[in-house]
């Protein structure tokens, strides 16, 4: 492995800018996480204006075999040009997907180049097309090519920067859990993510193991941090109390619950209607770099589809919506009924 390591660069983070372990005054972090096709920069930017989340992970960077343009990084993480985070202030970092280490680490270097808190090292994506091509869940069937390719970005990033990795526990059982941790830790990484099922389980709710995750906190001296099945403050403090973690991380559920993190950390009520509504709106009239017009359409649709599973007043709206095809239609039906909510007051 040559020409990967760079180390005489400095991103403009240093140790004063370094987020703390824990959120001042409380004891758990919650971080947003890496949701392909759903948590993209401007649902980055939303949700975190009206949370407080401790880091986001942004979707996956997929790397095969060459090093990636700049181009690339700045699409998938346009927090990049202003210091790795989100408008409102909350830190991202990079996530890589690949198995082959030289690339990733390459890619790794890249990022940090451009000014990433960091790369995570996604080994859990359960994606028939992802696994297909050797990454994501498929890495679980042999840990040690996720010590290979965790070891080669942590060589290839500036010791100061965080490289972490995000796991299931298992492809189809979790009998390797360990092994898999282990090869974590001993690649020298800085921090673990534990999703509680194996890439068979999918997201079925009955599948989840706290305790497996605990399990593994047990055995290893880096922080893990537990992920699967937090919707509320009181799953996140059965999650805390099961796997002795003392942060999380939440995916779907920050869709249902706008304002999911400051349900979890303070007990807060969820957010109400009229403001979920005032987020929507808000989010209909964002444009993405170099969107056609469907990316959005879809998208908004598809935040309305995880509404949906919590606000019983998402679904007029998203009738209304569904057959819409165009961007402007549909921000001014989301803005005609906003109004209508909001009179309603």
């Amino acid at each position: 492995m040559t020409g990967i390591v760079r180390k005489g660069f400095i991103p403009e983070h240093n140790n004063a800018t370094i987020a703390p372990l824990f959120s001042p005054g409380f004891d758990m972090r919650v971080l947003l996480a890496p949701m392909e096709g759903v948590l993209d920069s401007l649902v980055r930017e939303l949700l975190t204006e009206v949370n407080d989340y401790d880091l986001c992970i942004t979707e996956f960077v997929r790397v095969v075999d060459q090093l990636l343009p700049v181009k690339v990084f700045h699409r998938l993480c346009p927090e990049l040009h202003h210091n790795s985070r989100t408008p409102s202030g909350t830190l991202v970092r990079v996530q890589l997907l690949g198995q082959y280490p030289q690339w990733l680490a390459e890619n790794a270097a890249r990022a940090v180049e451009l000014g990433s808190y960091g790369v995570d090292l996604n080994c859990g994506c359960p994606s028939k097309m992802v696994n297909g091509s050797g990454g994501g869940a498929t890495l679980l069937k042999d840990p040690e090519l996720i010590y290979q390719g965790a070891k080669a970005m942590r060589e290839a990033v500036p010791a100061h920067l965080p490289v972490t990795v995000k796991v299931r526990l298992g492809w189809d059982s979790g009998d390797k859990r360990f092994e898999i941790a282990d090869a974590v830790q001993q690649a020298g990484a800085t921090e673990l993510v534990v999703h509680g099922r194996t890439k068979e389980d999918g997201y079925r709710a009955e599948r989840i193991n706290w305790q497996a995750i605990g399990d593994i906190r047990r055995r290893l001296s880096i922080p893990v941090v537990a992920n699967g099945e937090i919707w509320d403050w009181q799953s996140a403090q059965d999650c805390m109390a099961a796997t002795g973690c003392d942060a999380v991380m939440i995916g779907r559920g920050a869709l249902n619950i706008p304002n999911l993190s400051r349900v979890v950390k303070y007990n807060a009520p969820r957010m109400p209607w009229p403001e979920v509504m005032t987020l929507l709106q808000k989010y209909s009239r964002l444009e993405k770099q170099g969107d056609t017009g469907l990316y959005h359409v879809a998208r908004i649709k598809q935040w309305l589809g995880y509404l949906r599973k919590e606000y019983a007043q998402a679904t007029a709206l998203f009738t209304t919506i569904r057959t819409l095809g165009d961007s402007a239609s549909i921000a001014q039906a989301i803005g005609q009924y906003a109004r209508t909510v909001h009179a309603q007051e």
